[in-house]
């Protein structure tokens, strides 16, 4: 069955008893296949569906409203009009549509265990409406342990990174590589690493990928380090650390890629510190300073290093390259609602601790410009606020922590 199309088209005039006269009616009929009609989008039905979205609104002032709703909010939403349930029916949609009308608005996504059954499942915080809603389960053949593996992104573009990890049942280190797109709401599998690893560091460069140590197979440390193109999907092998080294913590700050194993038990002796700088390709001792005084997690905020200190009552400690020396941070520690374990990310200038229970510690950060005698230029200050997760949360503890945009 073909449906029907009418068009105003005048066609040219024919004299009586033309042999090419043809009937010209004032309007043409063209056929279209019955398969165009069928495979109408979203976007169309959306638009040509009933009443207004909101009424009493212009459709584009109620679709502005309708995206900031809160995502664990849809479920209701949806059921009051066919147009509401289309832009609203599935994450997919909701956030493929915030992506065209170029919304950026800041995300918190979570990797989160349960120790006693080991149950992986990332939760995720609206740092906007502070909500809270979950995402698809990774994509994994083997029963990884949380600890393992990395997890990086791309902010600005929604997207994650899932690296490598560790077997729960064989204790053997994966290479597996995943990606999670927010507009998308789905895991993709990518090309494994040439490595398998856990417990390496990890970080994005001028958006290359670089991972390197780590545990290898055989429960050995690694030297070996490689690139990923994110775009192209290919691994490329970068100068070794020279060092095997497993990895408590890595950053990057001011292009380099930081990587400190972190300070072991009973703390006998110095831990060790590898910078890789890639406009070189080569590999640097840290300097003694900054891998001792290296005592927790780590984030970059306004291009400074900050670390949450593990053993120094969880204050904030800053960085200065200048002096080659770490500072307190001025204001209170990390709030005591926030118990270990716990993971660090931020942006802008907010640095966010996720501790047990996934209760969040949002810390803002103010940077004072001084001017004395001492020759120090700036100190930083921080307010903390307490986002705590509902009940149902409770039990779940973080093993990573990232902020994407959408």
């Amino acid at each position: 069955m073909q449906h029907v199309r009418f068009s105003c088209h005048q066609a040219p005039v024919q004299k009586l008893g033309d042999s090419k006269m043809t009937l010209s009616p004032k309007f043409r009929v063209a056929s279209i296949q019955s398969s165009s009609i069928l495979q109408l989008s979203t976007e169309s039905q959306l638009i040509a569906g009933g009443g207004p979205l909101i009424p009493g609104l212009p459709d584009d002032v109620a679709l502005d409203c309708l995206l900031r709703l809160p995502v664990e909010s849809h479920p209701s939403c949806r059921v009051v009009c066919k147009r509401w349930h289309l832009l609203l029916g599935t994450k997919e949609r909701f956030f493929s549509r915030r992506k065209e009308l170029g919304y950026q608005d800041p995300w918190l996504f979570i990797c989160t265990y349960q120790k006693c059954t080991s149950k992986i499942q990332w939760q995720v915080l609206d740092l906007t409406n502070l909500s809270w809603h979950t995402i698809p389960l990774m994509p994994c053949k083997e029963r990884i342990c949380p600890h393992g593996f990395r997890c990086i992104s791309t902010p600005q573009e929604g997207t994650l990174f899932v690296f490598g990890g560790m077997a729960s049942d064989l204790d053997t280190p994966l290479n597996l590589v995943l990606k999670y797109e927010i507009h998308k709401n789905r895991w993709s599998v990518m090309n494994k690493m040439t490595t398998a690893r856990s417990f390496f560091a990890c970080g994005i460069i001028d958006g290359m990928v670089y991972v390197a140590g780590g545990n290898s197979s055989d429960l050995f440390e690694l030297e070996s380090a490689d690139v990923l193109d994110p775009i192209k999907g290919s691994w490329q092998p970068i100068a070794s650390m020279g060092v095997n080294m497993a990895c408590y913590d890595a950053a990057v700050h001011n292009g380099k890629l930081l990587v400190t194993e972190g300070w072991l038990w009973p703390f006998l002796f110095s831990p060790r510190g590898q910078v890789y700088d890639p406009r070189l390709n080569c590999w640097e001792t840290m300097s003694a300073n900054l891998r001792e005084g290296w005592t927790g997690l780590s984030a970059v905020v306004d291009g400074h290093l900050f670390v949450v200190s593990e053993h120094e009552r969880m204050k904030l400690k800053v960085y200065d390259v200048k002096t080659d020396s770490w500072e307190v941070v001025a204001g209170s520690p990390v709030p005591e609602q926030i118990r270990k374990p716990f993971s660090v990310n931020s942006t802008d200038s907010r640095i966010f601790v996720v501790g047990c229970n996934l209760h969040v510690a949002i810390g803002h950060m103010r940077k004072l410009h001084l001017k004395c005698s001492s020759g120090k230029d700036w100190c930083f200050f921080v307010e903390w606020k307490i986002v705590n997760a509902p009940k149902t949360l409770c039990g779940w503890s973080p093993a990573s922590s990232q902020v994407l945009f959408g």
